[in-house]
């Protein structure tokens, strides 16, 4: 949520959170804050080009999570060059670039440490209207859910890491990981959307609890209607699924009711995820309109469930 620190040096200081208060945004004026946010990965893909269009996607998300837009990245790498050499890194970067011109941000440098176990991120620099920030306690009482991607890149990064996912499968995941949330941040703020979040380690169910704890809502939570990539039910039968998956599912558990749900379908809507889609609510008819743009463009975009007044209960049917 997002909340004014009293401290009396920095009056307009702003902290905020599009997730899990990994994201601050400071007040310049009346018509401009600042978004600062990092994040970085281990390789979650084979592709090294692939895992820094990725990492890159993940890292900028809390900006576009709040409504706004990524302007400055900075690499942040660890390393192992004795086993790795410079041209795997090189391609990593590459791949940093290539998202980082689809999102219109520069990326100027950054910092690099030697490390036994590849991490790749950024830390990031953006921009919002101080009027305009979405925030996860944002959700109102007769909101449409909507979800922008679809679930299961945690099913299919264990599964490929245990050499079970074809290679359609792998490519879909990749495809969803890849895109940024631009588009679907854009939408969110045209629909008249005030509570957003993007969906990452959490998993939909995680942050959909905190979501409706912060904003004081229920969720009604249609599983049928929420988007799931290709082969994850099958990979999740297979009990190819992340142990984050699975601690998520349990601590979003103590606030879920599920009604005629199966268990792997539930599972699915805690999944772990790196560059998950957003999730918003808006106003019906204008939540059924962002659907049909995204969609349109090429999202796996859905109305998921309503927000009704509670507690932070969630309720899946």
């Amino acid at each position: 949520m997002l909340r004014r620190l009293d401290l009396p040096s920095h009056p307009d200081l702003l902290v905020g959170t599009a997730t899990s208060d990994d994201a601050a945004v400071w007040r310049l004026d009346a018509d401009r804050a600042l978004v600062f946010t990092a994040d970085f990965i281990t390789p979650i893909v084979d592709d090294p080009r692939a895992w820094g269009h990725i990492a890159a996607a993940n890292a900028v998300s809390d900006v576009y999570a709040m409504g706004g837009r990524p302007i400055l990245g900075l690499n942040l790498v660890g390393w192992n060059t004795e086993e790795l050499g410079t041209e795997v890194l090189l391609s990593v970067l590459q791949g940093a670039g290539d998202a980082a011109t689809e999102g219109g941000w520069v990326t100027v440098g950054g910092h690099t440490v030697e490390d036994p176990e590849p991490k790749f991120g950024l830390a990031v620099i953006g921009e919002v209207h101080p009027d305009r920030i979405l925030t996860n306690a944002g959700l109102r009482p007769g909101d449409a859910l909507v979800l922008t991607k679809a679930l299961g890149a945690g099913v299919v990064a264990t599964a490929l890491k245990a050499g079970k996912a074809s290679d359609d499968v792998v490519a879909a995941a990749a495809a969803s990981m890849t895109r940024l949330n631009r588009e679907a941040a854009s939408h969110a703020v045209a629909a008249g959307a005030t509570g957003a979040t993007d969906v990452t380690g959490f998993g939909l169910l995680g942050h959909l609890r905190s979501m409706a704890e912060a904003s004081h809502v229920d969720v009604d939570l249609t599983a049928a209607d929420v988007p799931v990539l290709p082969g994850v039910p099958d990979l999740v039968a297979e009990g190819l699924v992340p142990g984050g998956t699975r601690r998520n599912l349990a601590w979003a558990g103590e606030r879920v009711e599920v009604d005629g749900v199966e268990d792997s379908v539930v599972l699915v809507l805690a999944d772990a995820q790196t560059s998950g889609g957003l999730l918003f609510g808006a106003e019906p008819a204008a939540a059924d309109v962002a659907v049909a743009a995204l969609r349109a463009s090429g999202h796996a975009a859905a109305v998921i469930g309503t927000v009704t007044e509670g507690r932070g209960t969630i309720r899946i049917c």
